[in-house]
């Protein structure tokens, strides 16, 4: 019987398709062994696994990997995609995959030590030059518009209404989001969630990114996950921390404030009450 970290649990309990993609795991991680002859360790178990189980393995030829397997996520559809696009520029190397299975057999970092592990002043440094050689002009057809995950935010958010502690705040924040997402602009293919925890140091290259969430849309907006995660020093000048990251990233700080405003306000949540975004994108307003 597979062992199944608890925040991956927690999160396939929230739908009908995850439970059932929950209880076809096992079975599914015993066929990828013996399809691609692995030794698996014990999965790994954090706060940053949530959405794939996520474990340890050994090659027939002792070679190290990672053996991945998405839960249904609509962010990260396409991440297979994205890493044979990037194709170990600045991101791990797909060694083997499986598209319907969403199953990926990842180049293991080493020694893996996560970005969060250096000062945050030196994590923006590291997080914008990676930004910027992941953004390629993308190819016509294959990825989806950024415009395609706003509209899924947006129906969600829309979805608990009744939950929302501030609707002007809220709605606002809909509206930036949507008007955003439809100006024209140069298309990039984005990571959208890179971070300091989804950065390992490693041997080919000093850090390489897991996890990209791929989507074709504004650089300005890939900064924002970097941000959320900078929570001390938004406190104390989220204006002068969002120009800092812009200035690196070579984007415009306008737009970044402006991402980051509509996601702070509007994007899909547990509970609305009390949430620090919220009081963020307040202070954003000011």
């Amino acid at each position: 019987m597979a062992i199944i970290p608890t925040l991956l649990a927690k999160h396939c309990g929230k739908s009908a398709e995850r439970k059932a993609w929950l209880g076809a795991l096992p079975s599914l991680i015993q066929s990828l062994e013996r399809r691609w002859s692995l030794s698996l360790g014990p999965p790994y178990d954090h706060s940053y696994v949530s959405c794939s189980w996520v474990a340890p393995a050994m090659l027939a030829d002792r070679t190290r990997a990672v053996l991945k397997i998405g839960m249904p996520h609509f962010e990260g559809e396409q991440e297979i995609e994205g890493l044979r696009f990037w194709d170990g520029r600045t991101t791990v190397r797909l060694l083997e995959w499986d598209q319907p299975s969403n199953a990926m057999l990842l180049e293991q970092c080493e020694p893996g030590t996560p970005l969060l592990s250096l000062p945050e002043i030196e994590q923006d440094a590291i997080v914008t030059t990676i930004l910027r050689r992941l953004w390629i002009k993308p190819p016509p057809q294959g990825f989806r518009p950024l415009s395609a995950l706003i509209a899924y935010w947006n129906e969600h958010t829309r979805m608990s209404v009744d939950n929302w502690s501030d609707a002007g705040l809220v709605n606002d924040g809909l509206q930036v989001l949507t008007a955003m997402a439809s100006e024209p602009h140069d298309d990039f293919l984005l990571a959208t969630d890179l971070h300091a925890g989804n950065v390992l140091r490693a041997q080919r290259e000093p850090w390489l990114v897991i996890d990209p969430k791929p989507f074709v849309g504004d650089r300005a907006y890939d900064l924002t996950q970097h941000l959320f995660n900078c929570e001390q020093r938004l406190e104390t000048n989220p204006h002068e921390l969002i120009r800092r990251l812009a200035d690196l990233a070579g984007v415009d700080d306008r737009r970044v404030r402006l991402w980051f405003f509509g996601r702070a306000a509007a994007e899909p949540r547990d509970d609305w009450r009390g949430d620090w975004k919220l009081q963020l994108a307040r202070r954003l307003t000011a």
